[in-house]
């Protein structure tokens, strides 16, 4: 189930109770089930693998004391038999509120005394929320019935490619706005900013073999979610990382326990505190032994996305550790209060990345003395400017800061990222290769002209501390210029041409072939068709045959990874290999953008990673298999999910039919081409009537279009009519509707043929994928996986040329038309305009205001 088809299931079912809860809460509702069928199927899991019977786990019961203590201690709670999720589904209308109660309350009981800490509470909100689903018991059944019929059908398998507790959460929150979003301050971390985060949180750790990240204010938990599986890719065993967390607001912490559960992270390795971080610090002690512990929290990485300026009591903290280095934060700003609790519970080796609004860059008052202090105490590694309206519920610009407590480098890295997004609905979202360029640049801390800058702290002194990006790294577009002298005599100016400057260094001859220097100043273009005349030149051809040359044998190595070693290859690792491969061979090729080739590997490997990941999980045999094509159905003025036909589990029907059932489908869309073909004409004959003809009953449209059944009764009657009187002339109308009715007869049995036609297809493909030898299965692997990505590769150079042609082509436009040609044509106007004031007749008042007008004509003509 992909995004768009979860939004809209979800949606359906939040108008559905919009009447009997608050909108903001429903999400607490959704997710809370969620989760209870995410520990239902653990524990049936569990079951399973401990080699349970059928009958084994239908007697699963509180009774059993043996039972229920083998399965706490291995999984951290007990869940009956009459309480699992799947039992609720199997009761079908003998379902009960009451049984959700009962499975609540026992599952508060039946938790390990050693998980006690990680679900105890975890479903309250669930649990006490009950009642306002109804005023009555079977109301509240009814509103439970229809949303676990919605739960169970969303995918918990871990095989989609987006974090779907977590996507529920910002989508709900997106559509609830005005309830919740803005109101509460619930800030869902996009996940394209928590991975950059990820990203350089995760190569700043790739060499630790264990570590310790912490949130705190984790919301959804999306961060540290992301962080651990960035850090995964680098370390041998993912058990080696453990996660802290915390969160003010009681729904969102439970949230955040649930979502790190979900993930299969070790009960152990997950540690959560519902308390406000700003006022009640990571305790020093264990909250349960205070008189023998001692335990201050110091870990690997901080990350988080706090609220923003948001008002905090600052009051009594001078000597509050986290703060007496640097002073306090604002009463009502608490944005360098939440950075500094990060900062201080970093290790002197660790790292923290935080997200806040841009106004810390530059706001003054104690905000400017904290930051004189961060930049003095060397703490700010580098700024990122992220894009505007890339976070919901705010518009505002906002910045990731990267600090870390020891460095060995003393200047700062400055990143203006604003214009490097994709347009998504109102929000602007960061790509793939947003992502990669911007991680690569801070890792590298490389110098990229209107992009990023290394700032060394004396200029930072001279501007006063003040960190605001744009006095650092200028990003604004050149703004368009007009060359006076061009713009009147003609000609294209040099210094204009010389902005053009990385194509002349890339092609050294080509310059020359296209212009003619007229001075020292001036050139004017001295080829005819711009396009061929860049194409057909040397150095573009050698250009092309170098970039060919590099990735020629670039199809071997995607065959190798991803074909010979699919059962084996490491998926979480593989596109990053893949990367650095196309960047080693792009290392010589000049005007590609190396990010752009990324992206273009990222939107493959999208697809290429879930496919594998259904191999490796389900054996190469889940190639050949096809599944119930599942679509959503109005009936009753609800949406109902049915089946229509079949689609192949990894293998695309279209791809199938393209590749061996060509014939069958050659066919099939020449018959569809003809009933186009039918209906264009069809409409052609009937436009070419008069009104008068369009009056008659026979073509008199309806709801449904044209009256068929008129139109052939009619037809028959003039056949008939022409068998005794001769032929119709060819534009009669008699002609008309008879040729009408013939595409009317034409055009049913061919709609006919072609719904049979594409059933048999259908059903054909179907057999095909099931019946595929395993080389042909590797052949349409390589065409769905490989085939795309080399064919839009190799179009990366042709873009080139495609650009630089249309720059030189809007260069030789520019002064194509110069002020001279402008003013002869203006001359020519007014003459024409004069000449034709003469022969203009009118009264004695129309003639005087006519020749004063012509006069002044004359005089600017004149003149």
């Amino acid at each position: 189930m992909n995004k768009q088809q979860l939004a809209a299931k979800i949606w359906e079912s939040a108008n559905q109770m919009r009447s009997k809860i608050e909108a903001n809460e429903y999400k607490d509702y959704i997710l809370g089930f969620i989760f209870y069928q995410y520990l239902s199927d653990k524990q049936l899991q569990f079951a399973n693998n401990e080699d349970f019977s059928d009958e084994d786990i239908k007697a699963l019961s509180e009774d059993d004391a043996e039972t229920v203590e083998h399965i706490k201690s291995n999984i951290g709670y007990f869940i009956a038999y009459d309480n699992l999720f799947s039992t609720w589904i199997k009761k079908g209308k003998d379902f009960d509120v009451a049984n959700v109660r009962d499975a609540l309350s026992a599952f508060s009981r039946l938790i390990s005394p050693a998980h006690k800490k990680l679900f105890d509470g975890i479903l309250d909100t669930l649990q006490t929320g009950l009642s306002k689903l109804g005023d009555t018991a079977g109301k509240q059944t009814k509103a439970i019935s229809e949303l676990i019929q919605l739960i169970k059908d969303i995918p918990m398998d871990d095989k989609q490619d987006y974090d779907v507790l977590g996507f529920i959460y910002e989508y709900l929150i997106s559509m609830f706005a005005a309830n919740a979003g803005k109101k509460a301050g619930e800030f869902y971390t996009p996940h394209e900013v928590s991975l950059l985060m990820s990203e350089i949180i995760a190569n700043h750790l790739k060499d630790k073999k264990e570590i310790q990240i912490y949130d705190p204010t984790s919301g959804s938990g999306s961060l540290l979610i992301n962080i651990g599986q960035c850090v995964a890719k680098h370390i041998n065993d993912k058990n080696n990382i453990k996660y802290y967390a915390q969160e003010l607001k009681k729904n969102t912490y439970n949230l955040t326990r649930m979502n790190l559960v979900m993930r299969g992270i070790l009960p152990g390795n997950i540690v959560t505190r519902n308390g406000d971080t700003l006022e009640d610090d990571w305790p020093y002690f264990d909250e349960n032994d205070k008189s023998n512990t001692y335990d201050p929290l110091y870990v690997d990485a901080v990350v988080s996305n706090p609220p923003y300026s948001q008002k905090w009591d600052s009051s009594n903290k001078e000597s509050d550790p986290r703060y007496a280095r640097f002073g306090l934060a604002p009463k009502t700003k608490a944005d360098y209060a939440f950075l500094l609790h990060d900062l201080y519970h970093i290790k002197p080796d660790g790292i923290m990345t935080i997200v806040l609004p841009h106004g810390v860059l530059f706001r003054g008052g104690e905000e400017g003395e904290i930051r004189k202090k961060l930049i003095e105490g060397n703490h700010i590694d580098a700024i990122i400017g992220l894009p505007a309206n890339i976070f919901f519920g705010t518009g505002i610009p906002t910045i990731i800061l990267v600090l870390r407590q020891k460095r060995e480098n003393t200047d700062v890295l400055i990143v203006d990222a604003s214009k490097g997004f994709i347009k998504v609905g109102k929000n602007n979202k960061l790509r793939a290769c947003d992502i990669k360029r911007i991680t690569d640049i801070v890792i590298k801390r490389e110098l990229n002209p209107k992009y990023s800058k290394v700032v060394q702290r004396a200029d930072i002194r001279e501007n006063e501390y003040n960190l605001n990006i744009p006095r650092y790294v200028d990003s604004s577009d050149n703004a368009e210029s007009w060359d006076i002298y061009s713009s009147m005599f003609g000609g294209i100016p040099e210094k204009e041409i010389n902005e053009l400057d990385k194509y002349w260094q890339a092609f050294p001859d080509l310059r020359e072939t296209l212009f003619t220097r007229t001075s020292s100043d001036y050139a004017e273009l001295k080829v005819e068709n711009i396009k061929s005349s860049i194409t057909e030149h040397i150095n573009v051809k050698n250009f092309i045959d170098a970039f060919s040359k590099s990735f020629s044998d670039f199809d071997i190595l995607l065959k190798k990874e991803l074909l010979t070693n699919m059962q084996s290859v490491n998926i979480k690792k593989e596109e990053n290999v893949l990367s650095e491969d196309i960047f080693t061979r792009l290392k010589t090729i000049p005007l590609i953008d190396k990010y752009e080739a990324y992206q273009l590997l990222d939107d493959d490997w999208i697809k290429v990673s879930i496919d594998l990941e259904i191999i490796q999980t389900e054996g190469f045999e889940a190639t050949k298999k096809v599944d119930p094509n599942l679509v959503i159905k109005k009936k009753d003025g609800k949406d109902h999910e049915v089946q229509d036909g079949w689609k192949g589990r990894i293998l695309p029907f279209e791809l199938v039919q393209e590749t061996y059932l060509k014939d069958e489908l050659k066919n099939l869309k020449q018959k569809e081409t003809r009933l186009l073909e039918i209906n264009s004409e069809y409409e052609e004959r009937l436009d070419s009537l008069s009104e008068e003809e369009k009056e008659a009953d026979t073509v008199k449209e309806d709801k449904d279009g044209f009256i068929n059944k008129e139109v052939t009764k009619e037809a028959k009657q003039l056949k008939a009519d022409a068998k005794k009187n001769g032929t119709y002339e060819e534009d009669s109308y008699e002609t008309k509707i008879i040729k009408v009715d013939e595409l009317i007869t034409e055009e049913k049995g061919l709609k006919k043929q072609v719904k049979e036609e594409a059933t048999e297809l259908h059903m054909q493909t179907k057999a095909t994928i099931e019946k595929l030898t395993d080389g042909k299965v590797h052949e349409l692997l390589e065409l769905k996986w490989i085939t795309p990505l080399v064919s839009s590769l190799h179009n990366l150079p042709v873009a080139i040329i495609n650009t630089l042609s249309s720059k030189v082509q809007a260069l030789a436009e520019k002064y194509a038309t110069t002020y001279d040609h402008i003013a002869e044509e203006i001359k020519e106007t007014e003459s024409k305009l004069a000449t034709m004031i003469d022969e203009l007749t009118g009264n004695e008042f129309d003639m005087k205001g006519l020749n004063e007008f012509k006069s002044l004509l004359m005089d600017e003509n004149n003149g």
